[in-house]
């Protein structure tokens, strides 16, 4: 078994190009990403997967493993399994996003050994509970996530999830968070398969996923780490990264 995080980074964004490289704190975005990586225990390997030679050369400059990958990939998927090609020891991945630089290392950890020690999984993906009346419950650009009793999940939408046509005290609106774990045998097959329906309804490719039959187990987490879409968001890590009581290196 060999467990590598991947970290895609892309140059083009159309809010925010060349975000990899954006100084926060005198370092590039995604430095401060791979470095919370890199803080793992259940990481065997840690890579990062690019489609721009600046990125490439900067990723190298402060000691990371890069990958050069297509710039025509239609999903970050796609990219992360040509990476893996790469690197055929590979078992298992954890996509992690590139673009959220205070992640939590206990849930990439977390999701790494949730895949190593379920045989039955394809996936695994993390959410945060959210209370029901919060606005984000409406906001489509806020992915929600309904699970089994089991935790494996049953459905992802922008729509609000659940509808309560009845109130159930303690049950939550789950906010689905951008990171993945896959069995590498199931990433090569995902690939694969054409965009489903849902998908591309829904516009989430997750949903291409538990359309093929797939198990995504999907783990609760108070992880609510802000991920980094625009030049104000970068400037709102900063202020935090730049705190006297951060906790970040």
């Amino acid at each position: 078994m060999h467990i590598v995080g991947i970290l895609p980074a892309r140059w083009a964004s159309t809010r925010f190009p060349g975000k990899p490289l954006h100084l926060i704190a005198g370092k590039p975005l995604v430095q401060h990403v791979w470095e919370q990586c890199r803080r793992c225990q259940r990481l065997d390997d840690l890579y990062i997967a690019t489609d721009d030679e600046r990125i490439f050369a900067a990723a190298e400059s402060f000691g990371a493993k890069v990958v050069m990958t297509s710039p025509v990939h239609p999903t970050g998927t796609d990219r992360i399994a040509e990476a893996v090609r790469a690197i055929p020891r590979a078992t298992h991945i954890v996509n992690i996003q590139g673009d959220e630089p205070l992640i939590d290392p206990g849930l990439v950890d977390e999701l790494a050994a949730t895949m190593a020690a379920d045989p039955t999984l394809d996936m695994a993906t993390a959410a945060n509970p959210l209370d029901p009346a919060d606005p984000a419950v409406q906001d489509p650009n806020v992915v929600k996530v309904v699970t089994a009793l089991d935790g494996r999940a049953l459905y992802f939408s922008r729509s609000p999830l659940p509808y309560f046509r009845n109130a159930v005290p303690g049950l939550p609106v789950f906010r689905h968070k951008g990171i993945y774990a896959y069995r590498r045998t199931f990433l090569e097959r995902f690939v694969t398969w054409a965009p489903s329906p849902l998908e591309q309804a829904e516009s989430l490719e997750q949903l291409r996923a538990l359309e093929n039959g797939a198990s995504i187990k999907v783990l609760p987490t108070n992880d609510t780490s802000p991920g980094v879409d625009t030049p104000e968001q970068a400037a709102h890590v900063e202020a935090i990264l730049t705190s006297p009581t951060s906790s970040h290196p």
